[in-house]
């Protein structure tokens, strides 16, 4: 499966972007869908996951209550819709796709991933 992430820029504290993932060669819901973020000087960490299903969701502590992860399979798109953006979110954000069964927390639990999109929250 082939992963471009979208949507990223800039946007003042407190705002809100929707970044998207379209999945092509295989449908999205065949896999368990994620994304990340990486700052920089910092390792790239889980921000969100969502199951194939889509009936389980994974949210890192920091942003739980201000994103949300969603799918729309005749699109075969991932969301990530984030609300109350903080300058601490400010970082490169990848979409990524698992073949594992369950959503795993580690970068190297991840088959396929995205080119990454800039997201920088000014202050």
């Amino acid at each position: 499966v082939q992963l471009q992430a979208f949507g990223g820029g800039l946007v003042q504290a407190g705002g809100s972007l929707r970044l998207s993932c379209a999945a092509s060669g295989r449908t999205s819901s065949r896999y368990v869908m994620g994304w990340f973020r990486q700052a920089i000087g910092k390792e790239r960490e889980i921000v969100a996951a969502l199951s194939r299903s889509g009936d389980s969701t994974y949210y890192a502590d920091s942003v739980k209550g201000r994103f949300t992860i969603s799918r729309d399979n005749a699109k075969n798109t991932v969301y990530l819709q984030m609300n109350s953006l903080k300058p601490e979110d400010t970082a490169v954000y990848y979409c990524a796709a698992s073949r594992n069964s369950n959503i795993y927390y580690g970068t190297s639990e991840w088959d396929y991933w995205g080119q990454g999109t800039l997201v920088t929250v000014s202050s």
